[in-house]
């Protein structure tokens, strides 16, 4: 069976982790699609699979009726199936398989797949009801904030620890347990209701956070097995601490804010694998909830005892220092970093002042090219480089300063290829659009009709050695085909030299072609056909 093309082979990796993730093998109807794709590949049905331009995969798969499809390997869910049915169909699922066979296993991919329902349904026979019984609550938590930390981190521990430690395809089910016993010791009023889920979620988050280190738990494990609570907390604090920043609270709740921010400190001294998120909730809180200006000057001061060993102390200290207006100290701690620092910079930018942003933005840009290629996949460090764009874009349009979102392209390329060739065409800079499409390795075949068209239109001298180029490629094929698309060629070229009021320079350049092809007698025939010499 013919080896997917080298190029295609991370595009595709790509691919199937997004569909890995996309469809739920839980979900009947997902377990469907990919048992009907499995049974349409096997049986030889996908027929006809090319691959196009911009890795898109075309091709054919023939069932009750054949059904067209293409798969986009850079946008999976732009693919697209000429059947009926929304979404990932059985078609689609067929030709990926089809696909993914040229280089890997595609019974692999089905286990990998199907592996979290096994594990889920592994874990439903852990006693796991066991521990729903010893958790039951005893009604509503009276206000007391040493009351219910010890509660959650009692439950916590009983629940995570109590058989041992937990297998990583057990922890989602069992704080799902642990979370439903929080919820129903909450107290009843909407306002203590607030803070006590608050608390419950910050408190959890470090239980977890903590877990994950005890555990030895790398990434890989956490991102497959449980990363995803860590998000949800996050998303559940967002709006808790909107609530209650929003709210008229009763003079009782500044005892528990103030006890709540010195659990916050921990977030960032401990050693662990989660970074983005811990920071990130660190960084909410501060800026949301704690404003007291002598809190936020107690806690840069203790961590600044703390700020040469770790990365997430550096940023929650350069966080609060934003926060308190310190701004040469900022800026001495941002440019002390390396460029591990950029992607908290997206936070920073809602809160600096646009003296500061023009800085900063400077800064950042500087920092992406080593960022990117020290972290990722082409794909992930493309999808780094959109939500950078984005992020500074905004000033950039405010400002008059489109000198910056093109230093942002510079240093980001090649990911931002395709993006700053829009970019330098939409401004009609064509001569350094030309030198982009040089420096990606050009060619004819791969600009569009409406390009070429504006070109022609609007800079013809830019076409001219693009003409040249691509009529040399169409003679060393040395085939009739070829030879009546240098012909085509020549014919365009001659009427842009004659355009822009050149033509000596094309009847010398033609002559000089027909006496390097006088050997070449099909050639020589298909300009005669073609009009370009007499017959």
């Amino acid at each position: 069976m013919e080896l997917i093309p080298e190029r295609l082979v991370e595009p595709l990796q790509w691919f199937s982790n997004d569909w890995k993730e996309r469809l739920k093998p839980e979900l009947a109807d997902d377990a469907a699609v990919v048992q009907k794709g499995l049974i349409l590949y096997r049986q030889g049905s996908v027929i006809q699979l090319k691959l196009e331009k911009d890795e898109i995969v075309t091709g054919i798969v023939q069932d009750v009726t054949p059904a067209k499809i293409k798969l986009d390997l850079n946008i999976p869910y732009l693919s697209e199936c000429s059947c009926p049915g929304d979404g990932i169909c059985r078609h689609q699922m067929a030709a990926f398989f089809h696909l993914l066979s040229r280089g890997n296993s595609v019974s692999a991919w089905v286990e990998a797949w199907r592996q979290p329902l096994r594990e889920q349904k592994q874990a439903q026979t852990l006693h796991i009801g066991r521990a729903k019984d010893l958790l039951k609550g005893k009604g509503p938590a009276e206000p007391n904030y040493e009351n219910w930390t010890h509660s959650f981190r009692e439950s916590f521990d009983l629940l995570m620890n109590g058989n041992g430690d937990p297998k990583p395809y057990l922890i989602n089910e069992l704080y799902s347990v642990y979370e439903r016993r929080v919820v129903a010791a909450a107290p009843l009023e909407m306002e203590w209701r607030n803070l006590y889920m608050l608390v419950a979620r910050v408190v959890s988050f470090q239980k977890l956070l903590r877990l994950s280190t005890e555990l030895e738990h790398d990434e890989t494990i956490i991102n497959h097995h449980y990363r995803h609570l860590f998000q949800n907390i996050l998303d559940d604090t967002e709006q808790l601490t909107y609530k209650l920043s929003v709210q008229s609270r009763p003079f009782a709740f500044d005892q528990f804010i103030e006890k709540l921010k010195d659990e916050t400190a921990q977030l960032l001294t401990e050693e662990a694998s989660v970074d983005f998120e811990r920071i990130h909730l660190f960084r909410r809180l501060w800026t949301d909830l704690f404003k007291n200006r002598t809190w936020r000057e107690e806690m840069a001061a203790q961590l600044t005892q703390h700020a040469s060993l770790q990365l997430s102390v550096k940023v929650g200290l350069i966080h609060l220092n934003i926060l308190l207006g310190n701004d040469e100290e900022v800026k001495e701690e941002i440019l002390a970093c390396d460029a591990n620092i950029t992607p908290y910079f997206f936070y920073w930018f809602d809160l600096f002042n646009a003296k500061q942003m023009e800085f900063y933005i400077h800064h950042f840009i500087g920092l992406m090219k080593d960022y990117l290629s020290a972290h990722g996949t082409y794909f992930g460090s493309r999808q780094f480089m959109h939500m950078a764009l984005r992020a500074i874009g905004p000033y950039c349009t405010e400002h008059n300063r489109p000198d910056l979102l093109e230093r942002a392209y510079i240093h980001t390329l090649p990911y931002s290829f395709y993006d700053y060739q829009d970019f330098l065409f939409e401004k009609k800079e064509y001569q350094k659009w030309m030198e982009l499409q040089t420096y990606n390795g050009f060619t004819f075949e791969s600009l569009s009709k409406d390009t070429l068209k504006t070109l022609q239109t609007e800079a013809p001298e830019i076409l001219l050695p693009l003409y040249h180029q691509g009529i040399q490629a169409d003679l060393d094929g040395k085939n009739r085909a070829s030879y009546r698309q240098a012909v085509r060629k020549l014919k365009k070229l001659r009427t842009l030299y004659k355009k822009v009021k050149r033509l000596d320079e094309w009847e010398q350049y033609f002559d000089l072609l027909l006496f390097r092809t006088k050997r070449m007698r099909a050639f020589q025939e298909e300009c005669k056909r073609g009009k370009l010499i007499d017959a």
